[in-house]
């Protein structure tokens, strides 16, 4: 059969672009799979691309080895003794606050106590959500871990401050808060470097920028 010149053309004109948009449709398939290969673990048998140190060259591991690498970010018992202690360390912070409106004379007193309860409190409830999901006991294990926190109000010095009325209970009560507080700051620094789990990590930084704010406040106030 006779094709003329024009006919072949023609067939061309037509084949090109659908072979071209056959070409565009497969590549968008495999970009779409790849996406979704990208938040599923690697296959055993399958390499990973492990970015080097600054200056240094990037490294390929099996996906064995690439997740023996991965940091253990696991609660350690750091992280645990650190929200068992500090949840009832802010338990004192509002009884402390709690004396305040009948007690203190200051309003600035008064206004620093309800800040204290408005941000301890769900600071408390924090902590004890986050030991309920690791199954751990909200009380600290051994005698004596209450009293061994640093900056807690001894039994003369609640006796004191709940006889206190006026300036001397502001006085007083500013005293043993800023000690209170920099006990505070000094638990959430050490399980900065001590503990492992981010959730904790996240709550030490708010401690410590909080209650460092509020001890220069009481400062101030003192």
């Amino acid at each position: 059969m006779h094709r003329s010149t024009d006919g072949n053309a023609l067939v061309m004109k037509v084949a090109v672009p659908a072979l071209f948009a056959a070409l565009a449709l497969g590549a968008t398939g495999c970009d779409a799979g790849d996406d979704a290969r990208a938040d599923s673990p690697a296959p055993a048998g399958s390499s990973v691309i492990a970015p080097g140190k600054p200056g240094e060259a990037a490294e390929t591991l099996s996906a064995r080895d690439a997740e023996e690498r991965r940091p253990d970010d696991r609660p350690n018992s750091a992280d645990v003794g650190y929200a068992q202690l500090m949840i009832h360390h802010h338990e004192q912070a509002l009884a402390m606050a709690e004396l305040a409106p009948e007690r203190a004379r200051s309003a600035r007193v008064k206004r620093l106590a309800e800040r204290i309860t408005a941000a301890q409190g769900p600071e408390i409830a924090t902590m004890r959500a986050w030991l309920k999901k690791y199954g751990k006991p909200e009380a600290p294990s051994g005698h004596g871990a209450h009293d061994a926190m640093p900056g807690m109000a001894t039994g003369a010095q609640w006796t004191a401050l709940r006889a206190a009325r006026g300036a001397a209970f502001d006085a007083l009560f500013l005293k043993l808060m800023i000690t209170h507080h920099q006990g505070a700051v000094t638990m959430a620094t050490e399980v900065k470097s001590d503990g492992n789990d981010v959730v904790v990590e996240e709550m030490a930084d708010d401690v410590i920028a909080q209650q460092t704010a509020e001890i220069s406040r009481m400062r101030e106030m003192s």
